[in-house]
């Protein structure tokens, strides 16, 4: 009787433990971030460029380039309000919390998002403008602005975002090198893998899979012991 007890205590536990073990969450892949914005922002990409203030929904989708493709959702996320076109940039210290930075716009006018930073992670996503909206933009900040030369229509397929050519432009027009924009990482560090840009980085410890599969085994050889037991007693 005392075998059998601690054989059906020992599966309950492993039973216990195993619905308890943290899971990966969708959000270390996408980078899924709920934003709420307390004014209008000016973005990107192909659909709306003015959000009004509210609560929207970004997500990195999966590329096959070194470019990173981010969508912006409703809050309920059955909406899209834009797909934007950004490319790897690089900061030297990481934050607990999303961050995202804006360009100096005139009062009264939304601010234009620049870039997106994923809470513990130095590497974020610049965003990408039309050419002709670059060229303005470069003249509000005297800077130059990260561009595409494609046009950027409702009907434009993410496809064409993934292969499109990236310029960096000044308020003249003039094409420079797109470093003079993003910031350059230190020699040591490498560039985060192309095709999946959300997972690129190791999960948490706590994402590891060693402790599901260990209390696997610990199941498995539980489950088997009391079924041993049980048969001994039916015998």
């Amino acid at each position: 009787m005392n075998r059998f007890k601690v054989a059906v205590l020992f599966f309950c536990v492993a039973i216990l433990a195993l619905a308890f073990t943290p899971s990966v969450k969708a959000d270390d892949w996408n980078q899924k971030t709920k934003v709420t914005f307390s004014q209008p922002v000016e973005v990107p990409g192909v659909g709306a460029q003015v959000l009004p203030a509210g609560t929207y929904v970004f997500k990195v989708l999966d590329s096959l380039s070194d470019r990173h493709i981010v969508r912006i959702f409703s809050e309920d996320e059955l909406h899209v309000f834009t797909t934007i076109l950004a490319i790897p940039n690089y900061r030297l210290k990481s934050t607990d919390k999303t961050v995202m930075t804006f360009r100096e716009r005139a009062e009264g006018e939304p601010q234009a998002i620049r870039a997106w930073f994923y809470p513990g992670r130095q590497w974020g996503h610049e965003f990408v403008y039309a050419k002709s909206r670059a060229i303005q933009l470069a003249a509000i900040v005297h800077e130059p602005v990260l561009a595409t030369t494609i046009e950027l229509t409702p009907e434009t397929p993410v496809e064409a975002l993934v292969t499109a050519p990236i310029v960096a432009v000044k308020p003249t027009g003039e094409v420079v090198p797109v470093a003079e924009v993003v910031e350059a990482p230190p020699a040591e560090v490498a560039a985060p893998a192309a095709a999946e840009p959300a997972a690129a980085e190791e999960l948490p410890q706590t994402a590891s899979p060693l402790p599901l599969l260990g209390l696997i085994g610990l199941l498995s050889l539980g489950t088997g012991l009391v079924f041993r037991i049980i048969s001994k007693r039916i015998v």
